[in-house]
């Protein structure tokens, strides 16, 4: 079974909402670096509700689905983030290192979905109609990076800097790769 982690905020969107949360998909809560100051705890529920969730996802097979940008792309977000990479954001480690942390010898490999729209993104309406002229897609299957998802990224600092600097890799691949369909 597939499962997302989703925003706590989705719940909300009807009938899809509900059966997110019948089928026990995870529901995070994000919080910005302002409020996690304040109140650090506030990170250790997230991790933990990550946690609990792969748990479950160790007992049957699953395919977990993890969007390390955490929010979609547009220009104004991508300015804010002073993003090194050109056309995505800045990935964010935290889920998918713990996912892997929690249940990484579960993991046979890391499917790499990459989804380019060279004549831009189709609104959710024109996706609708049918009104999408072209898309590009990419699947890459990366290894397990096993030294990485053996390690503790919550508590080792040197395992969550390794872990980071894999991502920002994966990620500048990424962004090669973008630029490349665009301009095929």
């Amino acid at each position: 079974m597939l499962k997302f982690f989703l925003k706590q905020q989705l719940i909300w969107v009807p009938v899809m909402g509900l059966a997110w949360w019948a089928l026990d998909f995870p529901f995070m809560r994000r919080h910005s670096e302002e409020v996690l100051r304040v109140q650090p705890e506030l990170r250790a529920r997230d991790q933990e509700v990550t946690r609990i969730a792969c748990e479950k996802f160790s007992l049957i097979p699953t395919s977990v689905m993890n969007f390390c940008e955490g929010t979609r792309f547009t220009a104004a977000k991508h300015r804010e983030q002073c993003s090194p990479y050109r056309h995505l954001l800045k990935p964010k480690a935290g889920g998918i290192a713990l996912a892997l942390n929690v249940i990484g010898e579960k993991f046979y490999a890391i499917l790499d979905v990459t989804i380019v729209y060279p004549d831009g993104a189709p609104d959710f309406w024109q996706f609708l109609c049918g009104r999408m002229r072209r898309v590009r897609v990419r699947v890459q299957t990366l290894p397990v990076p096993q030294h990485l998802a053996e390690g503790d990224y919550a508590g080792d600092a040197a395992v969550r800097e390794a872990f980071q600097q894999w991502l920002q890799q994966v990620w500048r691949e990424k962004d090669a790769q973008i630029a490349r369909l665009l301009d095929a």
